[in-house]
């Protein structure tokens, strides 16, 4: 079905979870007035990117009241957010949550935490194990998280998993200059452009804006039909609320044209994924 999707590109605080929800609020209700279905927000938008030991600090369980707000909230809109997740073994996860007409539909724990240049996410955070596609009143989605989607393996297997829509929630540095523009926004933008194409899929990708440690965040927020064309694409550097409308009929018209996931065969993907598993093995 056609559906509008918000791409939250917002600043959170590092660290501070009572004001960070409240930009969330503040966006849900600007959605929910322009008649969006579905809003998604950035990596970690309840508590900033670079949090090294405020980890545990700022650490949310399933059954704490900020996230039973937001699933309270998700009644009248679909909500994709990214937080830190308290497991019950007081293990911690960057998180995102699929909320939808009051309930989770969703809970993706980040597999790929990078821990090179900038980043450090393994010596604070526990991987995820799992990509599964799940059902929405929108179709079969697929949820990433950031470095999860430069992985080549993730996309695909949410794709045969039958999601027909990928939403990447990142918290993706300014780095690098490519021409006239940011090497990290022409890097991500080749990206999802060539994920899109390949698999027939819709990408939804989130980024967000402003400054931690002295790193910039560079937003450039994206909607991408299946063809691989940026359909709308968010201001870069600042903040920004981007509006797509999702057309359902552009997703029949590019698997008719480009039958790519009809041909796909798993068959020989899992019997040459296994010969090389046991040739490694030995």
């Amino acid at each position: 079905m056609d559906f509008t999707a918000v791409l939250a590109q917002i600043k959170p605080k590092l660290g501070c979870i009572a004001d960070n929800l409240a930009i969330v609020e503040g966006q849900i209700a600007k959605a929910q007035e322009t008649g969006a279905d579905l809003i998604v927000f950035p990596e970690l938008a309840l508590s900033g990117y670079f949090l090294k030991d405020l980890v545990p600090e700022v650490a949310l369980r399933i059954d704490s009241p900020e996230i039973q707000r937001l699933i309270e909230l998700s009644r009248g809109i679909s909500i994709a957010i990214g937080f830190v997740e308290e497991a019950d073994d007081y293990h911690f996860f960057n998180s995102a949550l699929y909320l939808e007409d009051g309930a989770i539909r969703h809970l993706h724990r980040k597999v790929y935490l990078p821990t090179y240049g900038l980043f450090d996410e393994q010596r604070y955070l526990a991987r995820g194990a799992s990509f599964r596609a799940f059902d929405t009143k929108f179709g079969r989605f697929g949820m990433l998280i950031c470095e999860d989607m430069w992985h080549l393996s993730a996309s695909y297997i949410l794709a045969m998993d039958g999601a027909t829509t990928l939403i990447c929630l990142s918290s993706s540095p300014a780095r690098g200059i490519d021409g006239e523009s940011l090497g990290s926004a022409a890097a991500w933008q080749k990206l999802t452009s060539t994920t899109a194409l390949f698999l027939n899929c819709r990408v939804l990708y989130s980024n967000r804006v402003g400054f931690e440690d002295g790193v910039n965040f560079w937003g450039g927020s994206e909607y991408i039909a299946p063809s691989g064309e940026s359909i709308v694409r968010g201001a870069l550097l600042e903040e920004d609320f981007v509006t797509a409308r999702v057309d359902e009929g552009a997703l029949r018209r590019e698997r008719i044209f480009s039958p790519m996931m009809r041909d796909e065969n798993l068959f020989v993907t899992l019997q040459e994924l296994q010969r090389i598993s046991h040739q490694r093995g030995r």
